[in-house]
């Protein structure tokens, strides 16, 4: 039987900590090599009238744990962006003998993994003292980012940027509400930079929100509002002068990272120099090579991490009795 699973049984059963712990794993099976994760793939519509996006991947492992032993999972996340609207799905397939487990809303999904894969980047790239987080962005992204420095390290204040200085307070009020934690918005982008350990841009601008001329010694930066080529959050210096760049996935960076590529263009980078962060929480990189750099991950977002944590939400709902049963694909 396949399981159907809608936007309120993610939300029920799914937590930082938990997504952060199952990425993690998955990272540690992609630097052994026993991962698989293809690339995002577009059908853009004629006239630009939207776009079909694909994820797909195999983890391997057991439903919530790709660290055990287990045929693992393999599974696809498609969501489309039309008419103003976009709607996330995963489909969740047993490698072991390729049955439907189960057919999963995702953009909570979506939110929360892009979320933990900056947080997992966070805890092995950024100082050990980072304390301070500077935010571009009050949306829904930037609320799991927010979530997931908590999760990394110990937080004591949010420095808030976005253009709405009333969404901006909105949001600090409902951080700080939820963690517990000092959210202070800020008048400028370059306040929230200088001022911050760990800045974390979540935004949907197709030029540089931020700086390298305001980057600090040893700050972290968690860069993850654009995937395509042609967009970038970051100009060239601050990648120039990043000590470390980490990418989720180096193929699907060499189509979509923007921020890299067109520092590479400026010849402010080299694609070569970019690491998967799997290579660093395996420990074979080092993350923060000395406490004065300056380190960057670049988010892209992959399949792999998807599959994973629905992976996830489908071994805690099972356990919780949660989901519509119907039979598909038998």
């Amino acid at each position: 039987m396949t399981l159907i699973l809608r936007e309120a049984d993610v939300r029920a059963v799914l937590t930082m900590s938990d997504t952060m712990r199952v990425l993690d794993a998955a990272f540690r099976r992609q630097a052994a090599g026993e991962a698989r994760n293809q690339p995002r793939r577009r059908v853009v519509l004629p006239e630009g009238r939207g776009v079909l996006h694909v994820l797909s991947a195999y983890v391997p492992g057991m439903p919530g744990h790709p660290e055990a032993d287990g045929p693992g999972l393999v599974g696809l996340k498609d969501y489309s962006a039309i008419a103003g609207r976009v709607r996330f799905l995963v489909q969740l397939f047993a490698a072991e003998d390729g049955r439907l487990l189960a057919l999963m809303e995702a953009d909570l999904l979506g939110q929360m993994r892009t979320g933990a894969a900056s947080g997992v980047a966070t805890r092995y790239m950024a100082r050990p003292d980072a304390r301070v987080v500077g935010l571009i962005g009050a949306g829904g992204q930037a609320y799991t980012q927010a979530l997931a420095m908590c999760e990394a390290r110990p937080v004591e204040k949010f420095l808030v940027y976005a253009r709405s200085i009333e969404r901006t307070r909105t949001f600090c009020d409902a951080l700080a509400a939820k963690t517990g934690v000092t959210c202070s918005p800020v008048e400028a982008a370059e306040q929230a930079v200088r001022e911050a350990d760990v800045v974390v841009t979540a935004t949907t601008a197709h030029d540089p929100v931020i700086l390298g001329a305001w980057l600090q010694p040893g700050q972290h930066l968690n860069v993850m509002g654009s995937n395509w080529g042609h967009r970038r959050e970051v100009d060239g210096e601050a990648v120039r002068r990043s000590d470390v760049v980490a990418v989720d996935a180096r193929d699907q960076a060499e189509i979509e990272a923007g921020d890299l590529l067109l520092a590479a263009q400026s010849g402010d980078f080299a694609m070569g120099r970019a690491v998967e962060l799997s290579e660093i929480v395996a420990g074979n990189v080092a993350g923060r090579p000395h406490a004065g750099a300056i380190t960057l991950f670049k988010s892209l977002g992959i399949g792999l991490e998807d599959v994973a944590v629905a992976g996830l939400v489908y071994a805690l709902a099972r356990e919780r009795g949660l989901g519509q049963e119907i039979e598909l694909l038998p």
